[in-house]
């Protein structure tokens, strides 16, 4: 006898599972950017940004063009974490430097309280 559960079986995502989470990850980009000042306007339109979603949390992912750029965000990292933690309280950002000028660096929104007291 053959007893099937279906807690157990991998979750599929459909082609409407899909076309929802973009337009989620659409509309929390459109959000951000628009609440965003103008200095980290600019900066973001000179990288390549983009926010993607899984089960655990949000990432928003920046990729900068050059050494110069990548430095530029991540002295703008703070600011940009309160004001994703007040659309989304389980997200992260990643900041990538140029190909083969490093490697990403990562930071939890939660995690907030331990940059801001290594800044002030």
């Amino acid at each position: 006898m053959y007893y099937f559960n279906d807690d157990y079986r991998p979750m599929q995502l459909t082609s409407a599972d899909i076309i929802l989470r973009q337009q989620l990850e659409h509309s929390i980009s459109r959000y951000f950017y628009e609440a965003c000042d103008r200095t980290i306007q600019n900066l973001l339109s000179s990288c390549r940004w983009y926010v993607t979603t899984d089960a655990n949390a949000m990432t928003l992912v920046i990729e900068c063009t050059d050494p110069v750029t990548n430095w530029r965000v991540l002295q703008k990292i703070v600011p940009m974490a309160t004001l994703l933690q007040t659309i989304v309280s389980s997200a992260k950002i990643r900041v990538c430097p140029p190909e083969s000028q490093g490697i990403p660096f990562e930071m939890r929104v939660d995690e907030l309280a331990v940059y801001r007291d290594m800044a002030g």
